[in-house]
């Protein structure tokens, strides 16, 4: 009997290519965590792999990425929509730093079936603490991720989450020796800055030099609200990414999440030095409206986060629709543009965007040859799918987490006809019902108070 030549081989399906259009009949192999070959059904000279799946009927393309998350934050579904302002001071903040290493725990597992579930394969997490439990469970879930540390000196938050300069930067050295590049290489450690206003300077130029004297990325939450604006106009006479700049600091291995609020000024510095930008339409859609075509046109990589299940949970497919219905009401319909931002480029941005806020520019993002094999299957064969006039207007318009069927994430499947494989979800919902069940006064005392 012949040895398996491939891992997985897809047959008879169709693709969405880096150009976004469609390909129909093709065979795809997969190949020690890479995509090896894409061909015409049929042509492969040697088709024996490990795992053969019928591809007919189904849509294969790249795996969303998830560029800023929060999974110390998973377990405050529903407690934000409608609530009061200052939800940073009032319920995340006293929410976070209580947590148990048992509640990280859980929150990150459940983290990974949402994010599985949803045909999300990477993703970039905001920071938090216990998050030697996060990395554990990520590591087992097999998905692809960038961790870090939440990562203040500001003396008015909680003593869980402060530590001055020098002790905050000592614990993220600690922790990117510990877990980057684990998981078999598909974990990466983030530097951080959870907020400008929630560090000092010296905590600042800390994070960025440690980062750069290991080529590692930074990010932060950047231009999201307007109090952070007025803060450094106030103290420095310049807005955040100006200030940034005065320091040096600004580069192309730093993140800026949100990027809400941005001046000309401060998008010609990002576009100069190469900076990437995170929108979460839906959490952003009560702070501001991003200024997105003018990114794009600077040659500003774009990515999508869903900002964590706090903020209307972690679909993807979500985020792009409202990003689009922000983007016509906002610049389409005042210029009579009705192609503003075009279902093609929004993929890309939820693609190739989401890759480069991962650090990983051409090597994920796209179904091609050498690259990640981190791919999801859309089940076309439902109602509200097919048949379509065409098919890249609908995965934007028309199709949800729901429709996702499998999920593969460095070559090996996460979830296979919607069964998840690599965590034990049965196990994880009773373990959050009974947390939700233990904690429910404490959660009501948090969000009330």
């Amino acid at each position: 009997m012949k040895e398996p030549i491939y891992d997985i081989l897809i047959q008879n399906t169709r693709i969405l290519t880096p150009d976004m259009t469609i390909r129909s009949g093709v065979d795809v192999a997969i190949k020690d965590g890479m995509v090896s070959s894409i061909c015409s059904s049929g042509s492969l000279s040697c088709p024996e792999a490990e795992q053969t799946v019928d591809g007919s009927r189904l849509l294969w393309m790249p795996g969303l990425t998830d560029g800023h998350m929060h999974t110390c934050q998973q377990l405050l579904r529903g407690k934000i929509l409608d609530a009061l302002p200052m939800i940073w001071t009032r319920i995340m903040l006293p929410f976070e730093s209580t947590l148990t290493p048992e509640a990280v725990s859980l929150s990150a597992a459940l983290c990974s079936l949402e994010m599985i579930r949803g045909g999300t394969t990477a993703f970039l997490d905001a920071g938090g603490i216990h998050m030697d439990e996060a990395a554990k469970v990520y590591i087992k879930s097999g998905l692809r991720g960038a961790l870090t540390l939440s990562t203040m000196d500001d003396t008015k938050v909680p003593d869980s989450m402060r530590a001055d300069a020098a002790e905050s930067i000592s614990r993220l050295n600690e922790y990117y020796n510990t877990w980057n590049g684990s998981g078999d290489g598909r974990l990466s450690v983030y530097y951080s800055l959870r907020s400008l206003i929630s560090c000092s300077e010296e905590l600042i130029r800390g994070v960025f030099e440690a980062a750069s004297e290991r080529s590692a990325m930074v990010e932060a939450h950047m231009n999201e609200y307007p109090n952070e604006i007025n803060y450094h106009l106030e103290r420095y006479q310049m807005r955040p990414m100006e200030y940034l700049d005065s320091l040096g600091v600004l580069s192309d291995h730093f993140v800026s999440a949100h990027s809400i609020l941005l001046s000309e000024h401060e998008i010609e510095l990002m576009a100069a030095n190469g900076v990437k930008a995170v929108h979460c339409p839906f959490s952003n859609c009560g702070k501001g409206v991003p200024n997105t075509p003018r990114l794009l046109e600077s040659g500003i990589s774009v990515a999508f986060g869903t900002d964590g299940t706090a903020h209307g949970g972690m679909s993807l497919f979500q985020e792009m629709k409202i990003f689009r219905s922000i983007m016509n009401i906002r610049y389409g319909v005042p210029e009579s543009n009705p192609v503003i931002m075009p279902a093609e480029t929004i993929l890309s941005m939820a693609l190739e965007g989401g890759s480069c806020a991962l650090g990983l520019h051409n090597k994920s993002g796209q179904l091609k040859e050498g690259f990640c094999a981190d791919l999801i299957a859309v089940d076309l064969d439902q109602p509200h799918l097919y048949p379509t006039n065409n098919l890249v207007h609908t995965l934007v318009e028309s199709v949800s987490s729901q429709d996702v069927i499998h999920s593969i994430a460095a070559g090996k499947f996460l979830m296979k006809n919607r069964e998840i494989l690599t965590l034990d979800e049965e196990k994880i919902r009773f373990e959050a019902h009974s947390w939700l069940t233990k904690n429910h006064l404490m959660e009501d005392e948090l969000c009330y108070r």
